[in-house]
């Protein structure tokens, strides 16, 4: 590949980087206020849901805390320009991102216990530790290239999390599609995820005939 075209290569791909990392936030934020803030204060002050809040509020708060974490410090995690200028801190975020992980994911299933939607949790959970675990075990044998494979993969479970509520928004989810359809579409969402991740790591090779 001639030199001169390699600065072109690299801006492409870091606006491509930016169109995504800016996608996603607004992703977030969208589905933040319309499926989050919104369905808790259109309900009745005794509503079941906001009661059901209420009970759960022991493992809410700390899967909620953990799950805002793990989405916040992806960005920055994938950052390269912040791992060169600060890899200490990137090292403990990372530290403290897989415990949150842990954590969220336990807690999760905990809440799941007991409902119908316990099956789709317990996998995306399960997802979400494994992808991780081979992350943080990739990254202490040095297999950085590995790890950041590996963490794709993590956040993308991690982004699921917002994706699946997208669907909080059209009310066949909810009125037609009952407790089991809602559980295989939380593990489709997940399986997706993965796969979507897998095609972008590999889209060079999928796309490029080798000489």
């Amino acid at each position: 590949m001639p030199t001169s075209t390699l600065p072109a290569l690299s801006a492409a791909r870091s606006r491509s980087t930016t169109v995504i990392w800016i996608s996603l936030g607004l992703t977030a934020l969208f589905v933040f206020i319309t499926s989050e803030v919104l369905l808790i204060t259109d309900y009745p002050m005794y509503h079941a849901y906001r009661l059901q809040v209420i009970a759960d509020r022991h493992l809410l708060i700390p899967h909620t805390l953990c799950g805002m974490f793990a989405l916040l410090a992806g960005p920055l995690q994938f950052s390269t320009r912040f791992r060169h200028r600060h890899l200490k801190l990137h090292r403990v975020l990372g530290r403290i991102y897989f415990g949150s992980v842990i954590f969220g994911a336990f807690t999760g299933i905990a809440l799941a216990t007991g409902r119908p939607g316990l099956p789709g949790t317990s996998m995306q959970g399960a997802a979400w530790v494994v992808c991780t675990t081979a992350a943080v075990i990739a990254a202490r044998n040095r297999q950085i290239a590995v790890h950041r494979q590996w963490m794709a993969r993590s956040y993308a479970v991690t982004f699921t999390f917002v994706t699946s509520r997208v669907f909080n928004l059209v009310p066949a989810y909810w009125s037609h599609l009952g407790d089991v359809l809602s559980a295989v579409g939380v593990i489709a969402f997940t399986l997706a995820s993965i796969l979507l991740v897998d095609l972008g790591l590999n889209w060079r090779e999928l796309t490029t005939r080798r000489a």
